[in-house]
């Protein structure tokens, strides 16, 4: 296989890419079940809010096409980088079958989330070793999680460190790492999602000596079941209550700007604190940064190495 070009799956959650495709996504989403009229509105109203689409789809896009480059020119084995959606076409599975008929005998697969958990990440990687045993090929390596990777933190710990810059009182500001909740049924499992949250956000402190810095959640489903919090909404009146009158949400579990950031933080969160008072700041997505990027292809190219060793990078 080593003599073959190494494939690489990247996968992502997925956006409409008009407003016309919303209904359909939110009924993926929702596994079948279509939203009701009320909440199809609110979905809708919060991507015109933010320009009518999400930049989600080109900014995944630019991603792998960065990676792909960063990785045929680091002197390994030739790439191919492959996109998956869990929500859009093209269907993780499609991608896969893709793979198969270009012949792909190996792959690592990459989810652009860097926390593990099974309902988020292992879910997108069942996808994929489904799709993979229906084909056939190609034999995948999967990354389970990457929170920890020096080039992640580094380049994270750099958007921190610029944001804390546009405060009056740099000392005096609380630092909430963010990432997307789940259902708090995970807890039960033992799933390490919230651990690892906390590790990420907790090496980022201790690497620019942070006077003080907590973690919060967001963007909870509208389910009847709890989802963990508390909802950075809710820690924002609490902090407000508190006298804490600056603060720079560090987004952590989350790799791109998209709704989750540009809705709930940019203008959700936003317009809560100006009515509370507080000074709110959030750090810029990684993106299609390069050294984001060249971070990525270091988990791939140390994926590559484990070979058929399942394990953490």
């Amino acid at each position: 296989m080593a003599s073959q070009p190494l494939g690489v799956l990247v996968m992502a959650y997925g956006t409409p890419k008009n407003l016309d495709e919303v209904e359909a996504y939110y009924t993926h989403i929702r596994h079948g079940h279509a939203p009701t009229p009320e909440l199809l509105t609110e979905l809708k109203g919060r991507y015109e809010a933010i320009g009518g689409v999400s930049p989600l789809n080109e900014m995944t896009q630019a991603q792998g096409d960065g990676l792909q480059q960063i990785l045929n020119q680091d002197g390994g084995r030739p790439c191919k980088v492959y996109l998956g959606m869990k929500h859009t076409h093209p269907f993780i599975a499609e991608t896969v079958a893709a793979m198969a008929d270009d012949h792909v005998e190996e792959a690592v697969s990459l989810v652009l989330a860097p926390h593990y958990s099974e309902m988020s990440v292992g879910s997108y990687q069942s996808a994929a070793l489904d799709a993979a045993k229906q084909t056939g090929s190609p034999a995948l390596l999967p990354v389970l999680s990457w929170h920890l990777h020096p080039g992640f933190l580094a380049v994270l710990s750099q958007r921190v460190q610029e944001a804390l810059l546009k405060f009056e009182n740099p000392n005096d500001v609380m630092v909430i790492f963010s990432a997307h909740s789940l259902p708090e049924r995970i807890l039960e499992q033992s799933d390490p999602y919230p651990t690892q949250l906390h590790e990420t956000g907790d090496a980022i402190a201790q690497r620019l000596g942070l006077n003080r810095h907590m973690f919060s959640w967001q963007s909870a489903g509208r389910t009847k079941e709890k989802w963990l919090g508390p909802d950075i909404l809710t820690t924002l009146k609490d902090l407000a209550a508190k006298g804490q009158k600056q603060v720079l949400v560090c987004p952590a579990g989350f790799v791109s700007d998209h709704l989750e950031v540009l809705y709930d933080l940019d203008i959700e969160a936003k317009r809560l604190a100006d009515q509370l008072g507080i000074t709110f700041e959030r750090t810029r997505s990684l993106n299609a940064d390069p050294l984001f990027l060249a971070a990525l292809a270091d988990v791939v190219r140390q994926r590559e190495r484990l070979g058929t060793n399942r394990g953490e990078v």
